[in-house]
């Protein structure tokens, strides 16, 4: 008879007002969304939908189904906002109207 080692992990979760992180500690081999099941952050956050929500690890974005090694940091991710591809071409268009309104009025005062 094997006996299963025991391994510890963070589940994370942040609102802009609050920041959840659990540690605990599980079986090794369980996977990422069983170790956010037992984590009790689902309780604490109904809003969070796991068919939905991405989930990664240490930043890199992992499937629910993969195994979690000890020490690993979980994170759910909140759904963006705003598009940043939209928000980069707003500013960049923002910046361009600046600078041919500076560089006018920087011409008008050299003359």
């Amino acid at each position: 008879m094997s006996e299963k080692s025991t391994i510890t992990v963070e589940v994370v979760y942040a609102l802009p007002a609050i920041q959840s992180l659990r540690k605990i500690g599980i079986d090794d081999g369980v996977t990422v969304e069983e170790a956010i099941r037992r984590s009790g952050i689902l309780k604490d956050f109904p809003e969070i939908d796991l068919a939905t929500s991405k989930v990664g690890i240490f930043s890199k974005l992992v499937k629910l189904d993969e195994a979690v090694r000890d020490r690993d940091r979980i994170e759910i991710y909140r759904p963006l906002i705003a598009d940043p591809k939209e928000v980069r071409r707003k500013r960049a268009e923002a910046g361009k109207t600046t600078r041919k309104g500076g560089a006018a009025a920087d011409a008008g005062e050299a003359i």
